[in-house]
């Protein structure tokens, strides 16, 4: 599967509460390790995600911005906990309440990445939800990709900033 070759479908993977998926990247974003629940619902096997990007699980539905604060947070060398829509193989999604941190070395460079993942509650999909088709349609008014990604962001930040809230605070208030 190579990023978006899959058609999205309208169908919910859910995992349980008390399962946590895992995976490990290196400093370009390859996965280097999933646990057997990033597999399953990923619907992929361990051969076909070790050495692939992560975004190969993103789902078209994921406003870009999110991902430029992930990365930017922790490129940072600290952590971020973000609500993320991905895919599986077969175009079904799954929600996550993910939590991404650098991996360190002995004279603290980051090395890597490490993520868990949650199962979100549906009040937090449903609030969250309703933002992301917000910066999404504003990604895709704009003329292009930079654009949108700029556009999309600065909306983002405006959001936080008429909130009087740091992205970690207002990630803690939504239904969770």
């Amino acid at each position: 599967m190579t990023k978006y070759s899959v058609q999205p479908i309208d169908e919910e993977n859910r995992f349980a509460r008390d399962e946590i998926i895992v995976s490990k990247t290196d400093l370009k974003g390859k996965i280097v390790y999933g646990n057997d629940i990033f597999c399953r619902m990923a619907e992929m096997t361990t051969e076909e995600i070790i050495g692939q990007p992560h975004s190969i699980i993103r789902h078209p539905d994921m406003p870009r911005a999110v991902f430029k604060l992930l990365w930017d947070t922790i490129s940072m060398g600290e952590e971020i906990f973000a609500y993320v829509k991905n895919m599986s193989k077969s175009g079904r999604y799954y929600w996550v309440h993910a939590h991404v941190t650098p991996s360190f070395d002995l004279n603290n460079n980051i090395i890597g990445y490490h993520s868990n993942r949650r199962s979100p509650t549906r009040k937090a999909i449903d609030q969250i939800s309703a933002i992301y088709t917000q910066l999404l349609a504003e990604e895709t008014r704009q003329t292009n990709a930079k654009a949108g990604l700029d556009a999309s962001f600065a909306m983002l930040v405006g959001l936080l900033e008429d909130q009087g809230v740091t992205y970690s605070e207002f990630f803690w208030s939504i239904g969770e």
